[in-house]
């Protein structure tokens, strides 16, 4: 049975649940049905991973290190992007990015922390 390409229509050959001829058509195909809407999400995740990459770069004593906002927004991170919040028996909340996050203090110094 003849199998053609579902973006350009060219026969494709090889595995027999292969779809596309070559990753050009391939990405090409999957642009256009994952239209700009998508975009939002990928921006969101981008962010959110820089974020964590961020917080990861410090080297974390007994599990928490101190530092400042203005190291942290020096290299980039966005306050705005957190997955989730965490508020103490105290009403402490701190703010995560999956298993890493940060508590701030006083003097605009920052707590990061880890999750165990």
């Amino acid at each position: 049975m003849k199998r053609e390409c579902l973006e350009c229509g060219k026969e494709v050959f090889g595995r027999i649940d292969k779809k596309f001829c070559n990753d050009y058509c391939r990405n090409a195909y999957n642009n256009k049905v994952n239209p700009e809407s998508k975009n939002l999400i990928r921006n969101i995740n981008n962010r959110l991973r820089k974020n964590y990459k961020i917080l990861d770069s410090y080297k974390l004593t007994n599990g928490k290190t101190k530092t400042t906002r203005t190291r942290l927004m020096n290299k980039g991170f966005d306050f705005d992007y957190v997955t989730n919040l965490y508020t103490t028996k105290k009403g402490t909340t701190y703010y995560f990015l999956y298993d890493l996050g940060y508590l701030p203090l006083d003097n605009d110094f920052y707590m990061i922390v880890k999750r165990e």
